[in-house]
């Protein structure tokens, strides 16, 4: 900012020096010149700023130059000019050119000269001699006695800490390498210490399988992820196999599906071996014991080859050539209960076609090369696997049936009693039939079914609610769904079983309701059907969850909402959630999970303001109850956070709808969810605060009030 003296009635002069100069002496005025040249040099910096000083001394400058131009005796122009700055330097624009301010294209850096490397993307000479050198058998001897020192152990410590889903970089993995002998002592290391090997060097990969079976034996949730598609290796694999061998019937049940998916893997890289002969006369039709023709294919073929002459299991062989398939086969033979959901699961693999899925072939060949021929031993578990096929079968078809029927929900429900009741409709006895396992539950033997409480729901699929009468005079009522795939609700039950188990395991029982589902097709499948109510429902008939406690007199109800957030699952409307007469909370239809959501701006936990009211409101004794325990189970399922991780990593492929949109990024939403990222005491103030944003979750409210309308207009 400049005060310019102006000429009055004289023209400039624009020569150097100028006669009228706009910074000219003005006689007795020197104080405000002076003052100009230091504010220049403060300007500049060359003074020193002090920002409570330079206000007061700018201040003053400002009343002096003031008091001095209105005693002048000439006149001045105050002149403002622009500054920009550039690299941390203030410039001042003094000259504007004409169309100045328009855009110019302008080039910053020179043309680029793309030169042919054609070493690019090719091996590293050096690193890949320096990788050599490090791993040869010569360093081996040295390693053996190596120790770390504490600063290194530390960082040591921190790679065998890292989740399933970290990728070692080159450095961590030469670390690992160079102090193998050191971390043989830790079970938890050996899956960092595989991850590190160059497989397709052959010195190396036997150094590592020598000291594979030197390693102290690791975990059965941590060998799951030996099984994924980051270990092809066929000896890793085989070890991974007998880690599982040390898992009990119950174990191995949860894990079930994903080890029917790690299937998939095994032959990856391999050419069948199966007899092309052997699997087109399976493909042939053979005659049922009641004169219908049943597809070997999908039912008795595999059942032969699951039922097949296998020797008992011996717990305490050390045979390590035993591949995951033979290993299933023979934990199926010897547990009722395996047997059932095995079959079921790779029944559902090999009918799915989808291009992206490739098992049905795989599994196929595999089992029909490795199971030659069945024992009199296993003929009565081969029955009645062929009996539940055909039931469902001929089930489907009459379900079918009724959907085509022409007429309300009332005149479809009166058809399918009436089908369920005929013994010759489709030339099966619904109602009494010899006894059998229930596919959904093989622990209950069913009879027949009860055709007069047959009923439809109001969905749009109308699914099925049969009520079976078991072998004991009691009744196990289910839903069949007709029209819908399965496996994602199948899944995620499959994980909340999981999850209630660990946390009972921890003494932590949170009364959760993981009631069973079981697809059986691509397209139909049974859930259990659990007697309760709608919350929608309750809150309209009742009030308020607490009247219906108090009607009912409950039992203590645990936080169902922490299964669920860690899986992201969303819940569309309070139609969703249902509640028993015990005062137990659970989901249904778990069509959204891994955080999609169709509605805008979702809760992060489903926690509505009516569940708080019904446990006496934010300051009751019950909620901050409820809260504590959200915070222990959260912090008990983050510690079996490799369990969860390695089984979600391997259903990548599977066919699961969330799963199959973004399979890249499945497991990484799964661990985002458990905050492994945090401590202890910051993962509970991270749930402190999702309560907190749950509980106050405006849109929700919103969108759930927008749905009621919705539903009394539909209807």
């Amino acid at each position: 900012m400049l005060d310019l003296r102006v000429w009055p009635n004289k023209e400039a002069d624009g020569n150097f020096p100028s006669s009228t100069h706009g910074k000219a002496r003005d006689h007795g005025k020197e104080q405000m010149q002076r003052l100009a040249k230091l504010s220049k040099k403060h300007r500049n910096g060359h003074l020193a700023k002090v920002d409570w000083l330079d206000r007061l001394t700018f201040r003053e400058i400002e009343m002096i130059n003031e008091k001095e131009k209105r005693n002048s005796e000439y006149m001045y122009l105050m002149v403002e000019f622009p500054t920009i700055e550039m690299d941390g330097t203030l410039h001042a624009v003094v000259f504007y050119e004409q169309d100045g301010d328009e855009v110019y294209q302008f080039r910053v850096n020179a043309d680029i000269v793309t030169v042919p490397d054609h070493e690019i993307l090719q091996e590293n000479l050096v690193e890949s001699k320096h990788h050599k050198l490090a791993r040869s058998l010569r360093s081996g001897v040295s390693d053996k006695d190596l120790k770390p020192n504490a600063m290194m152990r530390d960082v040591l410590n921190t790679l065998v800490a890292y989740p399933p889903t970290t990728q070692l970089t080159t450095e961590e993995q030469d670390l690992v390498w160079k102090f193998r002998f050191y971390l043989s002592n830790q079970k938890k290391a050996l899956t960092k210490f595989l991850k590190c090997v160059n497989w397709r060097l052959s010195g190396e990969a036997r150094q590592a399988l020598d000291l594979l079976q030197q390693w102290a034996p690791m975990d059965v949730e941590d060998a799951l992820e030996l099984l994924s598609s980051n270990f092809t290796h066929p000896a890793v694999r085989r070890y991974a196999v007998t880690r599982l061998k040390q898992a009990p019937d119950e174990d191995l049940l949860l894990y079930l599906v994903q080890l029917v998916q790690a299937l998939n893997r095994e032959r990856e890289g391999k050419e069948a071996t199966a007899d092309p002969a052997a699997i087109k006369k399976s493909m042939s039709f053979q005659q049922g014991t009641r004169g219908e023709s049943i597809p070997l294919a999908r039912s008795s073929s595999l059942v032969e080859s699951l039922t097949t002459a296998m020797t008992p299991l011996d717990n305490t062989s050390t045979d390590i050539h035993m591949d995951l398939a033979t290993f299933l086969i023979q934990r199926a033979c010897q547990n009722s209960t395996l047997a059932n959901y095995f079959y079921w699961y790779l029944l559902i693999e090999c009918e799915d076609q989808e291009p992206a899925v490739k098992q049905d072939s795989k599994v196929r060949d595999m089992y029909l090369t490795t199971l030659l021929k069945g024992d009199t031993e296993w003929q009565r578990r081969r029955a009645f696997l062929t009996r539940q096929q055909t039931f469902i079968d001929k089930l489907v078809k009459l379900v079918k049936k009724v959907a085509r029927e022409s007429g309300n929900r009332k005149k479809k429900t009166e058809r399918l009693q009436a089908l369920l009741a005929d013994p010759e409709a489709f030339k099966m006895n619904f109602a009494s039939f010899e006894p059998m396992p229930f596919p959904l539950d093989p622990d209950v033997h069913i009879k027949g079914i009860i055709p007069d409480k047959a009923t439809l729901f109001k969905s749009a699929m109308m699914p099925s609610r049969l009520s079976f009468l078991t072998t004991e005079g009691t009744e196990y009522v289910a839903i069949f769904k007709h029209g819908d795939d399965l496996r994602q609700d199948q899944l995620i039950l499959q994980m909340i079983t999981l999850m209630d188990k660990l946390l009972r395991r921890e003494n932590l029982d949170l009364k959760l309701t993981p009631y069973r589902v079981l697809a059986t097709s691509t397209k139909h499948g049974f859930l259990q059907f659990i007697e309760s109510l709608p919350v929608a429902e309750v809150l309209a008939t009742e009030g308020s969850i607490q009247n219906f406690f108090r009607k009912h007199h409950p039992s203590e109800t645990g936080p169902y909402g922490i299964a669920s957030e860690v899986m992201d699952t969303y819940v569309r409307s309070c139609d969703n959630l249902l509640l028993t007469t015990s005062g137990k909370l659970f989901h249904i239809d778990f069509g959204y999970i891994l955080g999609r959501d169709p509605k805008p701006l979702p809760p992060p936990m489903k926690l509505s303001k009516e569940m708080v009211e019904a446990m006496g409101g934010v300051t009751s004794e019950h909620y901050q109850e409820f809260r504590k325990q959200c915070y222990t189970a959260f912090l008990h399922l983050r510690r079996h956070a490799n369990l969860m991780l390695n089984l979600f990593s391997l259903m990548v492929d599977a066919s699961v709808p969330d799963i199959a949109l973004e399979p890249d990024k499945a497991v990484k939403k799964v661990q985002d969810k458990l905050r492994l990222d945090l401590g202890d005491e910051e993962a509970v103030h991270f749930m402190q605060n999702l309560l907190d944003l749950s509980v106050t979750a405006v849109m929700a409210a919103l969108v759930e009030q927008l749905h009621k309308f919705a539903q009394y207009w539909r209807k």
